[in-house]
């Protein structure tokens, strides 16, 4: 696996973070007669809250990002994406189990949606998620905390809590 880093998320990355959605999500917009070119970097913008949000780094270079926000029944994962260039190598499997583990710790129930038809889906499945309902673009999945369920474990190396650590990610091999 990509040596990679976790960051927190500020302000200022919400634009490199609105054009590598755009850039990810694409051909499955386009696929459902959904891409907007202003629009789809616009619900980034609307939806970005730097305080739920990490930054995954290569090199020092965004490379992708993930969010998860509280909601009253669950914590909604949001703008999970990676760049083409890093999808395949494991890291996005590495940053959803560190992310689940320590949901699972705090016995804390995650949903999401993914765009119908998305390969991301498998990703999800793989790691415990099922569905719930879908419409016709979005599917929702939900994720129970693991009680006693082992979280697939990755090379990531990933610590208790680093999802929620103010300063820094952890590199990882």
């Amino acid at each position: 696996m990509t040596d990679w880093s976790l960051r927190p998320a500020t302000a200022a990355d919400v634009e490199a973070v609105a054009d590598l959605r755009a850039v990810v999500l694409r051909p499955d917009l386009e696929r459902l007669g959904r891409y907007d070119e202003h629009g789809v970097r616009q619900r980034l913008r609307d939806g970005f809250v730097p305080a739920h949000t990490r930054i995954i780094e290569i090199g020092g270079v965004l490379t992708g990002c993930v969010a998860l926000r509280p909601a009253a029944d669950a914590h909604w994962l949001e703008h999970f994406y990676l760049a083409p260039s890093a999808q395949g190598r494991g890291i996005g499997s590495a940053v959803l189990t560190g992310l689940l583990r320590d949901t699972d710790r705090t016995g804390t129930r995650v949903r999401l949606d993914v765009l119908r038809g998305s390969p991301a889906r498998r990703l999800y499945e793989r790691h415990g998620f099922v569905r719930e309902r879908e419409d016709a673009v979005d599917v929702f999945l939900v994720r129970e905390p693991a009680h006693g369920r082992r979280t697939p474990r990755t090379r990531s190396g990933w610590s208790p809590g680093e999802f929620r650590v103010p300063e820094g990610g952890r590199r990882s091999s």
